[in-house]
């Protein structure tokens, strides 16, 4: 038997995440790509994270249960053909059709059931998440149960409505919030006042505009959609009181959050316009996911202007309304195609490929060109051509700060010399640490009387190296003093921090380091700041594929094609866990999680974050990754003084990503605001 989706196949498979119009049924999501959108077996391999094996598994299962003939049976396709035509001609991102009859359950239980699937599959930690109400919304929340989450907002897209109806929007968000373990923020005042003077003064009121606030930055919104029936959501709810619709609605078909939409799709305009506390419909269009959950042929007009106008990108309904919409549409099946012929496999990568000279020369030739790019900045120092200063300096009375470490960080360590920063690093071989002669070399140039600190990595041949220049800066009559880097939450439990590595946390340190000796501070002073941002900077990271050496030109060790490696080491070592490649959003939470549990910061703390590319990622993942990591810490109230997102401290050509979090203080956020300016970092 062919492996289920999430787990794990004896050739390593892991299935990727599966649509929602396939239910839980890979082999049902196989059968489909295969005979009706004709990929071939290596093409449906990639889309479905498996191997074409797994996938001649599936193919072969199907036709044993009867999936599959040589004709797909039409019982089992009929609700997915409708789904994917609805995706199709609407454009939206997901669409799952259940059966209009099926069992003892009434038609707006089985849509809750299936609403309640839909937003399992889609709600992450973090979110903020915004519901409207009704009974097929109120079904959804109680059906739903989505434990483990953590930072969640549910907030009310409109005030509250008559208590008359039991499902209000109060009982539909507190319900939802209880499932999620959310945090639950109602809108504190009427979905609809008396006059719109009333409103406007409403407004006004602080507790209302914070409360509004947070309902503009959702991330989802969870709506039913109404009919303009008699019995229908928006009557009992109380909007259509006293013969407005016949006054002023003739032209609506339904209602979606409380407003007015006709056949096209537009809103229309009524006294009630001016009368409702809420989100409108331009704001719903803003936010990234609009989940619809409705259904049955009364509400087949009102389903398909939301859809008409752009107002839901995510539909759970039922065959019967489905295929109403479709024909309404004018919608016409097209006719299967035969599936191509099977394609081989593409041959696996075990070579890589490097713009070098000969490798022995990789480093020197590397640092040369360094220095000629900026040269305005950096030169070497005569004799030590791995020792390299700032061109400024060194100043009387100033502490010199000098850093250092193997090469392969680029744009570590010669990157962050210059004014603000460090005065000095000296580079080693590759992913070997600098020997102690440029590392006196640095020393003895960077001394302006007040001492010099040393800041580098927690690896063993930096700290003897470093320690016996130390020795011998001293046997000259320069004071010295070192901080070993300790960042990587990976390679160590929090009980023995003093045994993890240093790693690109060393960023933010270099930068406190040079403000604070550009202040002038003394080095006693210099060493405990510098000492205090090393105890409260977390870094952790995960890799996508290992980095190569020049040398070998080959990976630094095994990772299969849908796995990701977490715990890396920037010299190349492998992580502490593998698990299944996962979307960017969990990727960011793994790492975050780690971070934030062992930080503790509280409501209204700052951080500096940086997201960094171990050398392969390029710039838009590692947005991607910012941008789920900001909106987590602004869930969480941590306020972010200062983004950093670049190749800042690299493994080679290691594809992947690390998090660094500095949980800052007055004075570590005033030292990081210094100006500054080197060849990778600048303050201005």
């Amino acid at each position: 038997m062919a492996p289920r989706p999430g787990s794990k196949s004896g050739d390593g498979d892991t299935a990727s995440a599966m649509p929602l119009r396939y239910g839980d049924d890979p082999l049902l999501w196989a059968a489909w790509l295969y005979y009706e959108e004709g990929l071939t077996q290596g093409e449906i391999a990639e889309k479905m994270g498996l191997s074409r094996a797994s996938v001649n598994a599936y193919l072969a299962d199907a036709r044993t249960r009867g999936i599959v003939n040589i004709e797909i049976a039409p019982d089992k396709f009929r609700s997915l053909s409708i789904a994917q035509a609805l995706r199709d001609h609407f454009g939206l991102q997901d669409c799952l059709v259940i059966p209009t009859e099926g069992g003892d359950r009434s038609l707006i239980a089985r849509l809750g059931a299936a609403g309640a699937q839909t937003l399992q599959r889609f709600v992450k930690s973090g979110d903020t998440l915004a519901v409207t109400w009704g009974r097929t919304v109120l079904a959804l929340a109680e059906a739903l149960d989505r434990p483990g989450l953590q930072d969640v907002r549910v907030v009310q897209a409109t005030g509250g409505t008559t208590a008359k109806i039991p499902w209000t929007p109060e009982a539909c968000a507190s319900r939802l919030a209880e499932a999620l373990n959310a945090r639950s923020i109602p809108i504190s005042a009427p979905a609809t006042v008396s006059s719109p003077e009333i409103r406007a003064m409403l407004m006004q009121e602080p507790v209302l505009a914070e409360q509004l606030a947070i309902l503009a930055e959702a991330d989802r919104i969870v709506m039913g959609i109404s009919s303009l029936r008699p019995e229908s959501t928006i009557h009992s709810s109380g909007f259509l009181d006293g013969g407005v619709q016949h006054a002023h609605y003739q032209d609506a078909v339904g209602s979606i959050i409380g407003r007015f939409i006709n056949a096209r799709g537009e809103s229309v305009i009524g006294p009630m316009h001016e009368r409702t506390i809420g989100i409108d419909l331009d704001a719903l269009r803003r936010i990234p996911q609009r989940i619809a959950v409705a259904g049955g042929v009364d509400k087949l007009p009102a389903i398909l202007a939301a859809l008409r106008g752009g107002y839901v990108n995510v539909l759970v309904t039922d065959v019967v309304t489905g295929r109403g919409i479709l024909t309404a549409e004018g919608y016409k099946d097209t006719p299967r195609r035969s599936p191509p012929p099977v394609q081989a496999p593409l041959t696996a990568r075990s070579h890589v490929k490097k713009l070098i000279n000969a490798p022995q020369d990789a480093v020197d030739e590397a640092l040369k060109g360094a220095l000629l790019a900026h040269e305005h900045l950096i030169a070497a120092l005569p004799g030590s051509p791995r020792a390299i200063r700032a061109l400024e300096g060194p100043r009387a009375g100033k502490v010199g700060i000098v850093i250092g470490g193997g090469a392969g960080h680029e744009p570590g360590f010669w990157g962050y010399v210059g004014r603000g920063l460090a005065d000095a690093a000296a580079i080693g071989n590759l992913f070997a640490s600098p020997p102690p002669g440029p590392i006196l070399a640095a020393t003895q140039a960077v001394d302006g009387g007040a001492g010099v600190l040393y800041i580098y990595g927690n690896f063993s041949g930096d700290v003897m190296n470093f320690d016996m220049a130390a020795e011998l800066a001293m046997a000259e009559g320069i004071a010295v003093r070192a901080v070993v880097t300790t960042d990587d939450i990976a390679s160590s439990p929090v009980e023995s921090r003093a045994a993890r590595r240093g790693v690109a946390g060393n960023v933010f340190i270099f930068k406190i380091a040079g403000a604070a000796a550009d202040r002038m501070l003394p080095l006693e002073a210099c060493d405990a700041l510098v000492r205090r941002a090393n105890a409260r900077t977390y870094t952790m990271g995960l890799a996508l594929e290992p980095g190569s050496l020049p040398e070998t030109r080959r990976p630094s060790f095994e990772l299969g094609p849908n796995d990701i490696e977490i715990g890396v080491g920037v010299h190349g070592e492998p992580g502490v866990v593998r698990q299944p490649l996962a979307p960017a959003d969990d990727c960011a939470d793994l790492l975050l999680d780690r971070i934030l549990a062992e930080m503790a910061p509280h409501e209204g703390d700052r951080v500096a974050v940086l997201v960094n590319s171990l050398g392969g990622t390029p710039a838009m993942e590692l947005y991607i990754i910012l941008r789920r990591v900001r909106q987590r810490l602004k869930s969480r109230g941590i306020e972010v003084h200062s983004s950093l997102v670049g190749p800042y401290y690299t493994s080679l050509d290691m594809a992947g990503v690390s998090l660094t979090l500095l949980h800052l203080d007055d004075e570590l956020a005033g030292l990081l605001e210094a100006p500054c300016r080197s060849a990778a970092l600048v303050v201005p």
